[in-house]
């Protein structure tokens, strides 16, 4: 597959690309919102990746790099990836984009934390993510999944330590 991770631009026609997941994808998978409020000029740094098949976007994530001090999933408390919105548009699934986003969050050799949609969490085991295994609290509506680098698992063991 040569189709490439690339950083998304944040300008018109990102916005448009975007407006294609929506159609297909659930309401809080859309990244409309997110580029409209990150939208300041073409050049600025994105937090939205990508692949495009030819000149179509058919895959894309964001990707956030989250400080140590905001960390309630590894432990001792770690900087990591948060890695949501990962949505490959129907026509072009299992082909393994998906799976190419995911390793490219992994290139950068940080815990990652992602939040399984419904039916996802076989994906998400199969590259190799396991859930907290730790009481926390729920409110937000969560059910983390972690990956640790090379195979790593420091995971906090409570909410409480």
């Amino acid at each position: 597959m040569a189709e490439k991770v690339e950083r998304l631009k944040i300008n018109y026609k990102t916005l448009e690309e975007f407006k294609q997941f929506k159609e297909y994808g659930l309401q809080e998978l859309s990244m409309l919102e997110d580029l409209q409020a990150n939208m300041i000029e073409n050049d600025s740094d994105s937090p939205f990746y990508g692949i495009y098949f030819g000149d179509k976007l058919v895959a894309r994530m964001s990707l956030y790099q989250r400080d140590a001090k905001y960390d309630r999933y590894f432990d001792p408390p770690q900087t990591y990836l948060e890695l949501w919105k990962l949505e490959v548009l129907p026509g072009y699934q299992n082909r393994g984009f998906g799976r190419k986003l995911v390793e490219f969050a992994k290139s950068f050799g940080l815990p990652i934390k992602t939040n399984a949609r419904v039916k996802s969490q076989p994906f998400w085991e199969k590259m190799g993510f396991e859930p907290v295994t730790y009481d926390m609290d729920r409110d937000l509506g969560e059910n983390p999944l972690v990956w640790y680098p090379n195979g790593v698992k420091e995971q906090k063991v409570s909410s409480d330590a």
